[in-house]
């Protein structure tokens, strides 16, 4: 869409990408695409068991590849100083965690030799016995004290046992997922080059401030020696949320050889060294009246995290936010195992969590003989339930209520398998989502510029959101002129610095700097009449100080939405597929319609994947995921696609940032498996408490045989 079409109101505006054109003409260079001159190419050579050390490294046959550069090794490669993630001292020692491990790098001056190397390379090991199957009752398990995002790692308020013994209405349940995947399209790739004692990566990564500051920690470098540039990057779902071994090692390697080195992490890598969201087993108790109003609620959350860095998710997290709920407890309980480590997946917490907490409700519902849409509006707290904080606003009721309205959600048969069509049992479910509304302080620059112009500089990411273009629409709202006279620069460590893209909070981070920035400049002109000079008038903005004021609000602020699904289930080959998936939305001001549609339904889709196709199976004997490539590790594709809307209240919360905004890029996920598995138990009448409900999970509950 062209830009001038939003020559009123900026905000809020339909308006196309502003880099749209770049991508479809393949003009838009990625961290890979750049061409240093003289560059060399990088492949990385994992660990082949399941942990124990290396004892030797032979590298003479991959030296004598044609076009044969270099092997780093953990006996030759550069020593990095250390830095707060274990993950990133990459060929630093022997030691190997787990397999797949980088434990030796090939540099040739073509793709094609850098692999020919890496396969001729030859370690020997002393392997020991891994330990990489969680289970409930793992001898290992600990309480974690914090949880990822600072969360504590268990809470209780009430007498949970004593209310929940006491409880007329009771659901005992445990939920269990496998081990998810990423998987963005451009994979982890980095092009690195010094010059004169400073270093330039290109990197896919969400966040190139936080790219540089460690960099600057591990090669004992001054961060203004330090540029790196993530101006379009292919998605990252979390798993470039922070800086990942590829632009390490390119920088190491480019160190090493004295010529700049491009690395691109081959697919079939990525499970064992880019995170991923760990497997969870979850037990859910709810207790209640015979009216179905929650009295005692526990979410038990057991999963697991690597033996050199602790990452858990806070999957128990959102059952102190969503509902009544006087007595609680929430916990996680974590395996140290010899597997990879796990990290951020899009909703950490959220997704898994809610899948557990909103199949519990459905079961809650049925035992209380009540609607499942009931059931929720029943439980609706009046403040936050483990804080006693107002909410800043909270129209879940409303989303539910436009959902099941929108979806035609009172007109189904609520009995389960009571609709069916020749051999498939058709079903319809429902489930809550929320996320938190989070931000980070954040710098930002505006000018004026020859023509009328003007240029907003912000070190923000796009990572496929849209973010480029909505900044400029805040700029453009915040500077009182039309889109079409706003330049942006955002993906580089070279303008003013910001927070990574992740936690949904990117658009409002940089956007209140943005904000800040371009209103600053306003007034200055007004000061000057009105009329912009010809170029240089600046203004900077950094809010640091309003984030201390937000972090000490009275009020808790989250995102709440309602998503309904229904599906098909054939009850001969157990294969399921979702007809209609509907959400409905309670997130601040929309900034952008268009964008923030694509963003729902996206999200929505991951959560089809989630629900129906993507899982990942742990090697109990090799220590690492079967499943390494997207042949074998499915995510939904066109034909997986029903049809999808993705709706939203208009909501006005004064209470958050400059442009009334929270996060969207998350919440779409947050409740969609949960509404796909309790529309499968409305077509089916059997509770399927595992995901991903793969058909022979189907068949085998179903009593029926592949």
């Amino acid at each position: 869409m062209d830009r001038t079409h939003s020559a009123g109101p900026a905000l809020g505006a339909p308006i196309g990408r502003l880099e749209g054109m770049e991508k479809v003409t393949g003009t838009a260079r990625y961290a890979a695409e750049h061409f240093p001159a003289g560059a060399a190419y990088a492949w990385p050579v994992p660990a082949a068991v399941p942990c124990g050390r290396v004892t030797a490294v032979h590298v003479d046959d991959a030296l004598a590849e044609l076009g044969a550069v270099a092997v780093l090794t953990h006996e030759n490669a550069p020593r990095l100083g250390d830095c707060d993630d274990p993950i990133l001292r990459v060929l630093q020692d022997g030691h190997v965690p787990h397999r797949g491990w980088y434990v030796a790098l090939a540099v040739a001056t073509t793709p094609e030799a850098a692999r020919a190397m890496a396969a001729a390379v030859r370690v020997e090991y002393e392997a020991r016995e891994p330990d990489v199957v969680l289970t409930a009752d793992h001898p290992g398990l600990y309480a974690c004290e914090e949880a990822n995002a600072g969360a504590e790692g268990s809470r209780e308020r009430g007498d949970f046992d004593a209310s929940y013994a006491g409880a007329p209405l009771r659901v005992d349940a445990t939920y269990t997922m496998s081990a998810l995947h990423n998987h963005p399209m451009e994979p982890h790739a980095a092009t690195a080059e010094w010059t004169d004692g400073n270093l330039t990566a290109h990197d896919s990564s969400q966040g190139a401030t936080a790219v540089r500051t460690t960099l600057s920690l591990l090669f004992g470098l001054a961060e203004e020696r330090i540029t790196v540039v993530s101006e379009h990057v292919g998605g990252g779902f979390g798993a470039k949320g922070t800086p990942r071994p590829q632009v390490v090692l390119a920088a190491m390697a480019a160190l090493h050889t004295g010529r700049p080195v491009k690395l691109a992490l081959p697919r079939a890598q990525l499970a064992a060294v880019v995170g991923h969201r760990a497997p969870t087993i979850q037990r859910v108790r709810l207790g209640a009246g015979e009216d179905g109003v929650i009295t005692a609620l526990a979410q038990e959350v057991v999963t697991q995290t690597s033996t050199i860095k602790e990452f858990v998710e806070q999957a128990a997290v959102p059952a102190r936010v969503m509902y009544t709920s006087p007595n609680s407890r929430t916990t996680h309980r974590v395996a140290a195992l010899d597997v990879p480590s796990p990290s951020w997946m899009r909703a950490p917490g959220e997704a898994p969590g809610m899948y557990a907490l909103e199949s519990a409700m459905d079961e809650l519902a049925e035992r209380a003989g009540l609607d499942p849409v009931e059931l929720r509006v029943r439980n609706e707290p009046a403040v936050e339930p483990d804080t006693g904080k107002p909410f800043s606003s909270r129209h879940l009721v409303g989303a539910l209520h436009d959902g099941a309205r929108r979806f035609g959600w009172y007109e189904r048969d609520p009995r389960p398998r009571s609709r069916r069509e020749g051999r498939l049992l058709i079903g319809s479910g429902v489930a809550s989502s929320t996320y938190p509304v989070l931000m980070s302080a954040s710098r930002a620059e505006a000018r004026t510029e020859p023509g009328g112009l003007f240029r907003v500089r912000v070190n923000a990411t796009d990572i496929g959101t849209g973010a480029r273009t909505v900044l400029a629409q805040v700029g453009a709202d915040a500077l009182g002129v039309p889109l079409d006279r706003v330049n942006i620069d955002i993906g580089s460590s070279a303008l003013p610095p910001a927070p990574l893209a992740g936690g949904s909070s990117g658009t409002a981070s940089w956007g209140w700097a943005v904000d800040k920035a371009c209103r600053a400049l306003r007034a200055r002109l007004d000061e000057l009449g009105g009329e912009a000079p010809a170029a240089g008038l600046v203004a900077e903005a950094d809010t640091a100080a309003e984030l201390e004021k937000a972090a000490a609000s009275p009020y808790a602020k989250h995102s709440f939405g309602a998503q309904f699904a229904e599906v098909q289930v054939d009850v001969d080959t157990g294969e399921t597929r979702v007809r209609r998936l509907l959400g409905v939305f309670a997130a601040g001001r929309i900034l952008n319609s268009l964008t923030a549609r694509g963003q729902f339904i996206g999200a929505m889709t991951m959560g089809l994947g989630m629900a129906l196709l993507e899982g990942s199976t742990m090697d109990p004997v090799f220590g690492d995921f079967a499943e390494r490539d997207l042949a074998s590790y499915h995510v939904p594709a066109c034909a997986d696609l029903p049809r999808i809307e993705a709706h939203w209240l208009d909501e006005d919360d004064g209470r958050l940032n400059p442009m009334g905004s929270k996060g969207i890029g998350e919440i779409g996920i947050v409740g969609t498996a949960a509404a796909i598995g309790n529309a499968v138990y409305h077509a089916t009448g059997v509770r399927f408490r595992e995901l991903p409900l793969h058909p022979d999970r189907i068949l085998a509950g179903l009593g029926r045989s592949i």
